[in-house]
């Protein structure tokens, strides 16, 4: 097993790599700068002297190459560079927006997983049944829904008509702020785990074996548990794996809709200042965490099934 993790970690290192050289070459080409959003900014930034003095503390004035040589130098030795805005080191601006992005991710996925597994499964227990026609119409309505039309549909119920939870803010540890940013963001997956848990139990309960337990008498509950549900396992896991890597990256509009101090809404804000360190530090974060959760989904594989460490 532990073979197995190091393969999948190394494994990682040239997506990551690819994903530093783009996202500098992005930023390093793409029109403006720090100093040109200072001066639409109206302030003093005006004059030839005050902008060379920036570009050079900026590092700004050297050439692609020497800029990407020292970018890489600097990840080699796990620091993401200074904030044009803060002055700070970017680890420091992204370190207190990761817990809250992470807390609403997870919740998300919780959320997803509690209400679309279940109905996912009593669907395809009842194929052609109103229940699960009624599913299948959620879950394609949940798969159209834009998160922000969602969300402010959910603020202007639970939020200014009935007032039973808060519209926007955040406050750690308090669970009445992370449920309607959770429910706007997990509507997605839960309409898609649905959909997924539908056709994979369809798919095993009509395979061979199945057929055979049910033809020696195995009792259905027990059927459904020990030979669907685990022949199951491995899809349902896929998709909440690629799911909730990417939740991260979904939660910008959530959670500048709801006033929540993650890594969506920073990235937001510092691509409005272009504060490039920041955006590329955020982005390699979301993409290592997208990266973790699915090496994390195939050790869960090779646990369920020990012959996809062979593969």
């Amino acid at each position: 097993m532990m073979r197995f993790i190091l393969r999948r970690t190394l494994q990682m290192i040239p997506t990551m790599l690819a994903v530093i050289l783009i996202i500098f070459v992005i930023f390093s080409v793409v029109p403006g700068s720090f100093i040109t959003s200072l001066m639409a900014e109206g302030r003093n930034a005006t004059n030839a002297q005050v902008l060379s003095h920036l570009n050079e503390q900026f590092g700004l004035d050297q050439p692609l190459l020497v800029r990407l040589w020292n970018y890489l130098w600097g990840l080699a030795h796990f620091d993401l560079g200074i904030s044009y805005r803060t002055r700070e080191p970017v680890w420091n601006v992204i370190e207190p927006r990761l817990w809250p992005s992470i807390k609403l991710a997870l919740s998300a996925m919780g959320f997803a997983a509690v209400v679309g597994i279940p109905l996912g499964f009593l669907a395809a227990l009842k194929p052609g049944s109103i229940f699960d026609s009624g599913t299948m119409v959620v879950a394609i309505s949940g798969l159209s829904l834009p998160e922000f039309w969602f969300g402010l549909l959910l603020m202007y119920v639970f939020a200014l008509t009935l007032g039973w939870l808060p519209s926007f803010g955040y406050q750690p540890g308090s669970i009445r702020h992370i449920i309607l940013p959770a429910i706007a963001l997990g509507v997605s997956p839960m309409a898609l785990l649905a959909r997924t848990t539908r056709a994979g139990v369809l798919d095993v309960m009509n395979a061979d074996f199945v057929r055979t337990a049910r033809a020696k008498g195995l009792a259905e509950p027990r059927l459904v548990r020990s030979h669907v549900a685990r022949n199951v396992l491995v899809l349902i896991l896929t998709t909440m794996g690629l799911q909730i890597g990417a939740l991260m990256g979904q939660a910008i509009v959530v959670e500048k809709l709801f006033s929540w101090p993650g890594i969506g809404s920073l990235l937001v804000d510092s691509v409005s200042v272009r504060d490039i360190p920041v955006v590329q530090g955020a982005v390699l974060v979301i993409v290592l965490w997208f990266l973790v959760i699915n090496m994390l989904v195939d050790v869960a594989y090779a646990l369920i099934d020990p012959r996809i460490k062979v593969g």
